[in-house]
């Protein structure tokens, strides 16, 4: 959520699509330490993602 965040997304759109009743909430769980995690987790989806674009159809 914090490349949300640095991206401009406003922090009450952001409690809203992670289903936080308050913004405090957000705020305190992901805009401090998230960055690294985040940044891995899209890194490895790339990865899968072009993995399976490039992969031939009808191959598991």
């Amino acid at each position: 959520m914090s490349l949300l965040s640095d991206h401009g997304i406003p922090l009450e759109r952001i409690a809203m699509l992670v289903g936080h009743s308050s913004q405090a909430t957000t705020e305190a769980v992901y805009r401090k330490q998230l960055r690294p995690v985040i940044t891995q987790g899209a890194e490895a989806m790339d990865e899968i993602f072009d993995f399976e674009a490039r992969r031939p159809r009808g191959e598991a």
